[in-house]
């Protein structure tokens, strides 16, 4: 098995344990949502070097990790897991540690790249309209949408910058956005 080139951020060592079980990869460890300057040089050498790819969990401090390091050291890559595939069996917590090695393999082969700076293409008119940012069905709705396009879990403000950043297209936009229809 031929080594992955980038190096893959984790929130911990259970994380890397799941990681070296799916693939050959080397890792660098947050230790939590408190990054230390010392970490944030240490990723920001990787990216440098080799590139990185922020793996962190599909909750509120794995978001706040990943929205940290990409501040601080952009031009990382993303990989998302959906929540389901992050959850252990006793369906106590949700993490990276628990997930398959196929679905890490699958998250890192989807890894993709936030652009700063990127014209609108799907407006936040659209968000509403297609019931993602209010309504009974809206965070159920961008659960699943997040799932299918590959950049994770949002809040309805999130979305739209997500979409932005990933340069997610109308028309894969609304393909998705169809399949999630359907599936109610």
């Amino acid at each position: 098995m031929a080594k992955l080139k980038e190096i893959i951020v984790v929130e911990g060592k259970d994380d890397t344990a799941a990681i070296k079980r799916a693939l050959d990869a080397d890792t660098i460890e947050t230790n939590g949502s408190a990054i230390s300057k010392s970490t944030i040089e240490k990723i920001r050498l990787a990216q440098e070097k080799r590139g990185v790819i922020i793996f962190t969990d599909p909750d509120f401090p794995g978001e706040k990790i990943r929205k940290t390091i990409a501040e601080k050291v952009p031009g990382c890559k993303h990989a998302f897991l959906a929540k389901h595939e992050a959850r252990p069996l006793s369906d106590k917590g949700i993490g990276v540690e628990h997930a398959r090695p196929e679905s890490i393999r699958k998250a890192l082969r989807e890894a993709h790249q936030m652009e700063e700076d990127v014209p609108e293409i799907i407006t936040k008119e659209a968000l509403m309209e297609a019931g993602l940012v209010a309504g009974p069905m809206a965070r159920r709705r961008r659960e699943r949408l997040g799932e299918l396009l590959k950049i994770g879990y949002t809040n309805g403000k999130q979305l739209h910058k997500r979409l932005m950043a990933f340069q997610i297209d109308k028309d894969t936009f609304q393909e998705a956005l169809m399949k999630v229809l359907q599936e109610e």
